[in-house]
């Protein structure tokens, strides 16, 4: 007990409780000038479209009274409390170390989504709020026809949940364990695509740091999307870690040497083992740029290094340093130099060669680090039409019956379909849980969100 003229100390309870009243106060009246802010400019962008239409006054007015409506339905769905019990599963089509992907139905549309899961708890414990925060607000900011669309998200005691667009294409992790090898036009194509994608999320100061084939989707037209944005990183104090505890305990990695593989091993052990890595909580290094895992500072042109790998991947068979382990694997990436090498029995072009090594290099040269230009006038690149690339049919068709046919994913028969009733807060038994570290996470977009859905055949004109 403090005696007189002696201050109390605070209790972590207090402390806990203050700084979760702070928050939540700064971000109600933020969110308050934001909703502002965004009522008035999509009023601006309304009546410069209009402008620009020609339309006559009459038509102006039935125009902004519809516009009127839609912002009056809008706001009674921001303040409608979403949780899981407004949809309904269909199938799990995903999983991962932290959570699964669900195709879910919105029980009053109609409308078929994407649930993406994800558990509180690990994110705490793992040191991942920051990168779920990241992940949240790059799919809010990101709206365009590059990355996946994001039209909720929400949370309860237990868990976060992001409703995201459902591409019932699949994945090219899927695609590349199907075909084996891509012919150099193909290549092209998809190579071209994930490039524009990831420009797209430069534009906004993100960076992916994960682009590999298991995070490029494709449509129902088979094209391009990226997604999965839990290692993203971004230019907000709350998109990096430090921002919510004192020090960092990230390791270096472990790069002792193993034995080497020929050609013919590597391949087969890749295949062999690829899908496990997916769904591991390890994953895969294959993809990762030396100077993210050497930890010396990095930058954007991490991402062009990724596209590298998936290049020579898509090609030969397998990625340039894919081993047995993880540990040779990295000694692998940061040894690159000498171990980019090119399979003999397996013939590509000097164009597409030259295109890999350009991209898997030390980032000072990388082709893309100074932009995308760089990349759209490489001579392997010289006949990609950039302007209309998504305009023009996929290199390989997408077969999908409807939009919820999910025969492009994998089953997972071992996970429970039905999405349980989330516990209350006061039941998790946890005395450090803290979970005013990720308040303000809910989302509703506006656009699309009045027009009623059916799990019908998709139109295919």
């Amino acid at each position: 007990m403090a005696t007189v003229g002696e201050t109390a100390p605070i209790s972590n309870h207090t402390i806990d409780r203050s700084t979760k009243a702070k928050v939540t106060l700064e971000n109600y009246f933020s969110n308050l000038e934001a909703h502002h802010a965004e009522r008035e400019n999509r009023y601006r962008l309304l009546e410069q479209s209009m402008e620009e239409e020609g339309l006559s006054a009459e038509q102006k007015n039935e125009r902004r009274q519809q516009h009127a409506t839609k912002e009056t339905e809008f706001l009674r769905l921001k303040r409608s409390r979403l949780g899981v019990d407004d949809f309904s599963p269909l199938k799990v089509i995903g999983r991962g170390a932290f959570g699964e992907v669900r195709l879910v139905q919105k029980k009053d549309t109609g409308h078929v989504y994407a649930m993406k899961i994800l558990r509180k708890m690990d994110m705490l414990e793992k040191d991942q709020v920051a990168h779920v925060r990241a992940e949240r607000d790059i799919l809010v900011e990101a709206d365009h026809q590059w990355v996946v669309k994001m039209y909720y998200s929400f949370q309860d005691a237990q868990n976060l949940y992001l409703i995201m667009e459902f591409l019932p294409g699949g994945d090219m992790m899927t695609l590349l364990m199907k075909k084996d090898t891509l012919t150099e036009e193909q290549t092209q194509f998809y190579i071209s695509e994930t490039a524009l994608a990831i420009e797209s999320i430069h534009k906004l100061n993100f960076i992916h740091r994960d682009i590999k084939p298991d995070n490029l989707l494709l449509d129902s037209r088979g094209h391009i999307k990226l997604s999965d944005f839990g290692l993203c990183t971004g230019m907000k104090k709350s998109h990096r870690t430090e921002f919510y505890k004192d020090l960092s305990q990230a390791k270096p990695g472990d790069f002792n040497s193993g034995n080497p593989m020929d050609s013919k091993r590597r391949a087969e052990s890749w295949k062999r083992n690829r899908r496990a890595l997916a769904y591991s909580t390890v994953g895969t290094p294959d993809y990762i740029a030396p100077e993210v895992f050497m930890q010396t500072g990095y930058n954007s042109s991490c991402d062009w290094w990724s596209l590298g790998v998936i290049m020579y991947e898509m090609m030969i068979g397998y990625p340039p340093f894919c081993s047995e382990n993880p540990q040779e694997t990295y000694r692998k990436v940061i040894n690159w130099r000498d171990t980019l090498v090119f399979p003999p029995d397996v013939p590509i072009s000097n164009e597409a060669k030259e295109v890999i090594q350009r991209f898997c290099c030390d980032g000072e040269h990388r082709l893309g680090a100074g932009g995308i230009s760089e990349i759209k006038s490489h001579p392997f690149f010289q006949s990609v039409d950039w302007d209309h690339i998504r305009e023009r049919p996929a290199a390989i068709p997408v077969d999908v019956k409807g939009i919820d046919d999910t025969s492009n994913f994998d089953e997972f028969p071992e996970i429970d379909l039905k999405l349980s009733s989330p516990p209350k807060e006061e039941d998790i038994p946890d005395s450090k849980y803290k979970d005013w570290v990720f308040i303000n996470y809910t989302y509703k977009r506006f656009e699309g969100l009045t027009q009623r859905g059916s799990r019908s055949p998709l139109n295919k004109s």
